[in-house]
């Protein structure tokens, strides 16, 4: 199992690459927890801390995919490390103002949302161009998805570990500079310097052009939203069974459960076309979701939290392999950014969802959410099977500018045109 892995961590630039990005992407990973403890030390209430925290994730989803399309117009340099800057310098500005004035806070966190940069879209892009075989790439996506589960477990260990050291105010400084420098270990690196998006046809839609990419979007709607409910339904199990430590637990088993099973997923290679292996996955992502109903004790909930993740990273994992068959030319960087926006809005959907249902029924109905939102998930996989057909001709990876399988040009556009 660890050879694939190790092939991979020994091509040139690749450790940095991962590394880099992992690190760039910590403030996105641990900006809602930053916000929230940082609104509560300055005395904020919790709906204050939560709008703040909402402002961010929305503000977030946006521009993902606008900068990833100005990374494929203007390459990654361009884009990245001014936009890592520009975040990080409103994150500073809301850190040493506070909360007061409100309208300066809210400016502040909006528009460090708004310019993450899109680090995660763009490291998919190059791994193409530092890998070179398409299986290497595969494994690669899936140890991608495995390094996320490790980030957003240690992601907040880290901002509790700068409020014990030094502040909640420092843990929103020290983790925006620690991320500038992950933005600017990767664009300063050769691939991702030398990295050009293939000439794209010029359309406003850029990558959602794709039937098959806003196929896959749809169902990932409802897989975020499936994690997203797990996160609310744990909060009234903890509470009847011992109160924010076994939380804790439920959350580690989940992400223990999708590091175990990307980890497994990503060590060989899976016979037949991703899209069909997809509804598979989902489907037994739904189906893992169903014993969480039974709400056993703490110790078997977490086992069962574990097994409801098991299945995640590989989806996530088989999705970026789908990403990069369905994009259209020149929009790769777009696209993956696409899916993470996409992602991250289920999840939002899916706790808001949640909470009205856990006030209504419990737990229990609250734990029903995950697989009916899986179920609906494979739903839209089956009714769009036809636009999730492999592209013609199949993938290609090659010592190209991008891993774009789709080569031709498309009618009513010109080749040399750019949008």
């Amino acid at each position: 199992m660890a050879a694939g892995y190790l092939e991979i961590l020994r091509a040139r630039h690749a450790v940095r690459l991962l590394v880099g990005t992992l690190v760039g992407r910590l403030p996105n990973a641990t900006a809602a927890i930053a916000i929230v403890l940082f609104v509560r030390a300055e005395g904020g209430t919790y709906s204050l801390a939560g709008a703040l925290a909402a402002v961010y994730g929305v503000a977030n989803a946006i521009g993902q995919p606008v900068l990833g399309r100005l990374v494929d117009l203007c390459g990654q340099p361009r884009v990245q490390l001014p936009a890592a800057a520009v975040s990080a310098l409103a994150t500073a500005v809301f850190a040493l103002s506070g909360t007061d004035p409100l309208p300066l806070a809210y400016a502040a966190i909006g528009v460090a949302g708004l310019f993450t940069p899109p680090l995660e879209g763009g490291l998919r892009a190059l791994w193409p161009t530092v890998l070179r075989r398409e299986d290497q790439v595969h494994t690669a996506y899936a140890m991608d998805a495995v390094a996320q589960e490790v980030m957003f477990a240690v992601g907040p260990l880290l901002v509790t570990l700068c409020m014990a050291l030094w502040s909640a105010q420092a843990a929103l400084l020290v983790l925006n500079v620690v991320g500038v420098l992950g933005a600017l270990s990767v664009v300063v690196s050769p691939p991702s310097r030398a990295w050009r998006s293939a000439p794209r046809e010029a359309h406003w839609l850029g990558a959602l052009r794709s039937p098959g990419l806003l196929a896959l979007l749809g169902a990932f709607l409802f897989v975020g939203v499936a994690l997203g409910s797990i996160t609310v339904a744990s909060v009234p199990y903890a509470d009847d069974h011992g109160g924010d430590a076994v939380y804790g637990w439920l959350m580690a088993g989940v992400g223990l459960g999708a590091l175990v099973g990307g980890t497994v997923y990503g060590a060989r290679q899976w016979p037949g076309a991703p899209e069909r292996r997809l509804r598979v996955l989902v489907a037994f992502l739904a189906v893992c979701y169903l014993p969480l109903m039974l709400m056993p004790g703490a110790v078997a909930m977490t086992a069962l939290t574990a097994l409801a993740g098991v299945f995640l990273a590989p989806c996530i994992a088989c999705a970026f392999v789908i990403v990069d068959r369905h994009a259209p030319r020149g929009t790769v960087t777009e696209a993956f950014s696409w899916l993470v926006t996409t992602f991250t809005v289920g999840a939002s959907v899916g706790t808001g969802l949640a909470g009205p249902v856990v006030q209504a029924g419990g737990a229990l109905w609250g734990f029903a959410v995950p697989s009916m939102a899986g179920a609906v998930s494979l739903l839209v996989l089956l009714a769009t099977g036809r636009v999730l057909a492999a592209p013609a001709g199949g993938p290609v990876v090659a010592a190209s500018s991008e891993n774009d399988p789709n080569r031709a040009a498309e009618p009513r556009f010109s080749s040399g045109d750019r949008a």
